[in-house]
């Protein structure tokens, strides 16, 4: 979703805190921040989601690791296919997994993805590593028909891992 959808959508906010337990310099968000040192803060240490998906980052400018955070996931529902365009074998998931081989899934690929409800990250490897695919219901409908569909980084369609975004 691009900044442009987002503001007509008006839904998305998120408050930042510079100390823990919700304390000290505060700041709402409704739309993207390239570098939050840029409003004073050196760093963040409470976060209360309001509304809709947001990503994190290590570092200014989108770098680094990128611990996601959504104000829903109770209700998340995701479908795995076996093959493109939500052919062959499939699971639903309702939870997270650190490997998707160790609950039953045969492959270390998964060449189709429907998001039923909910916001997902996918993983290239076990234990929440490697490339991370955002997925979400607003996006595609939630229809992934094929792995370049994922991200426009996507180069396989190996995914060993995924969780919810969560609060």
């Amino acid at each position: 979703m691009n900044t442009q959808q987002m503001e007509q959508m008006g839904q998305f906010k998120i408050t930042v805190w510079e100390e823990e337990n919700f304390q000290g310099k505060r700041c709402e968000f409704m739309l993207e921040c390239q570098n939050i040192m840029e409003r004073g803060f050196n760093k963040i240490r409470s976060i209360k989601v309001e509304n809709g998906p947001w990503v994190g980052y290590e570092y200014p400018e989108f770098q680094g690791q990128q611990p996601v955070k959504s104000a829903n996931h109770s209700d998340s529902k995701v479908t795995m296919y076996d093959c493109e365009d939500f052919q062959g074998r499939k699971f639903e998931m309702c939870d997270d997994y650190p490997s998707l081989q160790a609950m039953g899934w045969c492959s270390k690929e998964v060449p189709s993805i429907k998001v039923n409800s909910g916001a997902w990250v996918a993983y290239q490897f076990p234990g929440y590593r490697g490339y991370q695919y955002i997925l979400e219901r607003d996006r595609h409908q939630g229809e992934y028909r094929n792995y370049n569909e994922y991200s426009t980084q996507a180069h396989t369609n190996q995914v060993q891992s995924i969780r919810r975004i969560q609060h």
